[in-house]
């Protein structure tokens, strides 16, 4: 398989899964700022674009943090290079470059889905259509997902988008999580009150978790309970052990396919013992902060690997 076929298909899962998740994030912070005051809204929608990893070049074009301003930018602003707009016209053209490599089903659902969120990002959201304009995207991302579970054969492509699709929703969960101690709340003083418990059904509104973890709790909402539900839980596909059991099944299928293993399967054992040795007991003596940002940079190094190994940009 060429390495720019192996690279367009990672991608385009990708920027498909950071697409469908900046709009949840979106929603999120929407639900947050209603019931705020105007400065503790601004502070939300702050945390929204810290989340994203978008503030300093938020902060070129904007002096506020209003909502319509950040939505905008995190949707469809030009001078944003990680839009929603941005990804899904990223995903297309990586799309169309390895379009043999698809079936119909998943290059009409791309194609689809860029057209449907290019036309209802023409021109900028206002609030009585951000609902609408976020369930646009979520329902887009979710269609090109079934089509390609739908259609694809389990072969080196499918595995490709599925390790860029858990890749990419790992590093956003962990982000998420992260920010919440640091940028959600005005000071410790608030951990374990009825904002710092509010704040955490945004986080698990932000990965469509609340009802899952309602479930599974009887509807109490604890953070440590809540922690470890989006760091070790198995059964969400948003938790970030979840995401890691996915991309070592993916690679193991690749090294399977190829006849060996390459170094991106040792960073990963590395990560995947780590999770499942770990308790969230022993996390949070070490350090939630600590776990997280170690997540995020091996989770960094497993994508670099992978690149290099299949030799992306030969």
């Amino acid at each position: 398989m060429l390495g720019r076929t192996a690279n367009g298909v990672f991608w385009m899962g990708r920027y498909l899964e950071r697409a469908e998740n900046t709009a949840r994030l979106i929603e999120a912070g929407f639900r947050m700022a209603l019931t705020r005051d105007l400065v503790t809204s601004q502070q939300e929608w702050r945390s929204v674009v810290s989340t994203v990893g978008h503030t300093k070049q938020y902060e070129l074009y904007n002096g506020t943090y209003t909502g319509i301003q950040v939505w905008n930018f995190l949707l469809r602003d030009r001078n944003n290079p990680g839009s929603v707009l941005a990804m899904i016209e990223g995903a297309r053209t990586a799309a169309r470059a390895v379009r043999t490599a698809l079936t119909r089903e998943v290059w009409e659902a791309v194609n689809e889905s860029w057209m449907v969120i290019r036309e209802a990002l023409n021109r900028p959201v206002r609030e009585v259509l951000l609902g609408q304009v976020l369930s646009v995207i979520r329902r887009q991302a979710m269609l090109v997902r079934g089509a390609i579970d739908g259609s694809m054969l389990r072969s080196e492509n499918f595995n490709f988008f599925r390790i860029g699709t858990f890749i990419e929703r790992g590093d956003n969960t962990a982000r998420i999580l992260d920010v919440k101690y640091y940028v959600l709340l005005p000071s410790l003083a608030w951990v374990g009150s009825r904002l710092d418990n509010v704040q955490w059904e945004s986080v698990l509104r932000s990965v469509s978790g609340e009802r899952a973890y309602r479930w599974l709790n009887s509807g109490s909402i604890d953070p440590k309970g809540i922690a470890e539900f989006l760091l070790l839980d198995q059964r969400f596909p948003r938790s970030l052990n979840f995401c890691i059991d996915n991309l070592r099944s993916n690679l193991a299928s690749l090294a399977h396919q190829y006849g060996h293993e390459s170094s991106a399967h040792e960073v990963l054992r590395g990560v995947s013992t780590r999770f499942h040795e770990s308790s969230i007991e022993t996390i949070f003596e070490a350090g939630l902060h600590q776990f997280i940002q170690s997540f995020i940079a091996q989770n960094r190094q497993v994508a670099q690997a992978i690149e290099h190994d299949y030799r992306f940009y030969a």
